[in-house]
């Protein structure tokens, strides 16, 4: 069966949490450090149909949720950033991620922005990957003032959409 991309709040409140928990479980520290933020984050989408509608999306698979993608289009039309983008690790390397950026990419660009900017960081190889598969152009390596220890530098990522 092939992923399709639905709403997020067809899935109860915690799942965005939990997929993030899951999808970063390669590294306990990021749990340990944004946990708390996940769930806020969360609380934040399903407390607000509406901007999860315009702000984000579930990729799916097999009626479950393997991932899911957001952004921040409150300095539209200037740029949209991209917010969290997550794939279970047991799909990852199947090409769900890469399809997930570029439908985002599309549902973003359809928005009017400018620029679709994004930064991940140097430990997630992966995502810098899924960036550049979208259309994303590297920009610049800055300091990571949150979790230098263990993601390394931050790499900034941008698509010009108009």
């Amino acid at each position: 069966m092939d992923i399709e991309f639905r709403k997020i709040t067809e899935f109860p409140r915690g799942t965005l949490a939990a997929l993030l928990k899951e999808g970063y479980s390669f590294e306990p520290k990021f749990e340990r450090d944004f946990y708390k933020q996940w769930q806020e984050f969360d609380c934040f989408f399903y407390d607000n149909p509406h901007i999860a509608e315009f702000s984000g999306f579930m990729t799916v698979l097999n009626g479950k949720p393997i991932g899911f993608v957001s952004w921040n289009p409150s300095k539209l039309p200037e740029l949209t950033e991209v917010g969290h983008n997550c794939i279970l690790p047991e799909h990852k390397g199947k090409g769900y991620g890469k399809r997930q950026m570029r439908e985002a990419v599309r549902r973003m660009a359809a928005q009017g922005p400018k620029r679709i900017v994004v930064w991940t960081n140097e430990l997630l190889v992966p995502a810098q990957h899924t960036y550049e598969s979208a259309g994303f152009q590297f920009v610049k390596k800055s300091e990571e003032t949150l979790c230098p220890e263990y993601a390394g530098q931050r790499i900034h990522y941008e698509i010009i959409a108009r």
